[in-house]
């Protein structure tokens, strides 16, 4: 069946050949391997050969291969509230507008960073049952305009399922567009230029009702030529194609590597669309960078960006809401609302006093520092 092919190729799922190339203390090999009973690993073929075994700073080899600092007890494991978001199993509604639908928690590769570390690849407890529940939801609420499909990554579903999907919600009138989150043009691209029957799906309801796909580019040397024909093929159908990356410490916490990812993307066809700050999850929050220094690289990265390069927002996804990261002053730093789950938080501006130490906010808007997580 198409949209499952991968599962026939080689994915490196256990650390026996990393341990290979890689040399690493007994005490780390046992910390790894009790990594990956809790946070697993799957690294397809084709971003495994990405990787420079030989530069043990290779942010490929980051985002792909478990760290001992996974082993931290500190952070949450559920950053953005989304189960007090969820309104039956498998979709979340925290913005009128929005609806989530988590269709899966398979991905082509588990990403280190992953803010859903609790239930991808682990446990099925947070995934949708039943797709007609979903529907039934999303029909009834007329307050919702778009539906965003994700996961896991939606584009490990069957073809027939995805179609399913765009069936049913097409022939919705109150929604504007349908969005799929997938990093699969970032991990495996040949799932995209390869499958001429995903693709043929997608050009037949994206005539129908805006079809955006949101993938997720950390880093240039993501951005292959194979990485690239998935986007063409992609564009070719008439879609849409936004990036969202993560401000990650070691990744990419330089002005360079965001300018030239970024003018990259644009240059592909994609548009930088979200600038996250990493968040406090349980076993990442050694990625994180702290606020005020993301700041400046963000304003430097801005320098060397124009047009649609530099148009994205540096933004938090909070318990309360997306929160831009607007910029700072010499004493403070400047946030603003750029989405809100209360009423009372809409287009809300607030300023915090700068703290080098400070890479999030609790649930009063007060700091969190990293010496506290």
């Amino acid at each position: 069946m198409k949209g499952v092919k991968e599962m026939k190729e080689k994915v490196i799922t256990q650390l026996g050949e990393i341990f290979e190339r890689v040399n690493y203390s007994d005490d780390e090999k046992q910390k790894l391997q009790e990594i990956i009973k809790r946070h697993p690993m799957r690294i397809p073929e084709y971003y495994y050969d990405l990787i420079d075994f030989d530069n043990d700073q290779d942010p490929i080899r980051k985002l792909a291969i478990p760290s001992v600092l996974e082993a931290s007890l500190f952070g949450e494991e559920d950053t953005s509230g989304e189960a007090s978001n969820t309104k039956m199993l498998g979709l979340q509604h925290k913005y009128k507008q929005t609806a989530l639908v988590l269709c899966t928690n398979n991905c082509f590769m588990y990403c280190r960073h992953c803010f859903r570390k609790r239930m991808v690849g682990y446990t099925q407890t947070e995934i949708l049952e039943r797709k007609d529940q979903a529907i039934e939801y999303i029909r009834n609420h007329k307050e919702v305009n778009n539906v965003l499909i994700t996961g896991g990554d939606a584009f490990t579903m069957s073809n027939d399922l995805i179609e399913g999907y765009l069936k049913e919600l097409c022939g919705m009138d109150h929604l504007d567009f349908i969005r799929f989150g997938t990093r699969s043009i970032v991990v495996k691209p040949d799932r995209i230029y390869d499958d001429l029957d995903l693709l043929r799906i997608l050009n037949i309801y994206t005539k129908k009702k805006e079809i955006i796909i949101v993938t997720h580019f950390n880093h240039e040397l993501e951005l292959t030529e194979e990485a690239k024909k998935a986007i063409r093929a992609l564009k070719k159908q008439g879609l849409i194609i936004r990036n969202q990356t993560v401000l990650l410490n070691g990744v990419n916490d330089n002005e360079n590597t965001i300018a030239r990812l970024f003018n990259g993307l644009v240059n592909a066809g994609v548009e930088p669309y979200y600038l996250f700050q990493c968040r406090p999850v349980k076993g990442g929050v050694h990625f994180q960078v702290p606020l005020s220094r993301g700041i400046d690289i963000v304003s430097k990265a801005r320098e060397k960006l124009n047009g649609i390069s530099k148009a994205f927002r540096f933004v938090m996804s909070h318990k309360r809401g997306k929160i831009e990261i607007f910029g700072k002053t010499d004493e403070a730093v400047i946030f603003k609302f750029h989405q809100n789950k209360y009423d009372e938080d809409a287009n809300k501006i607030f300023m915090k006093t700068i703290d080098e130490l400070a890479v999030w906010l609790d649930e009063n808007l007060d700091y969190i520092k990293k010496s506290e997580i």
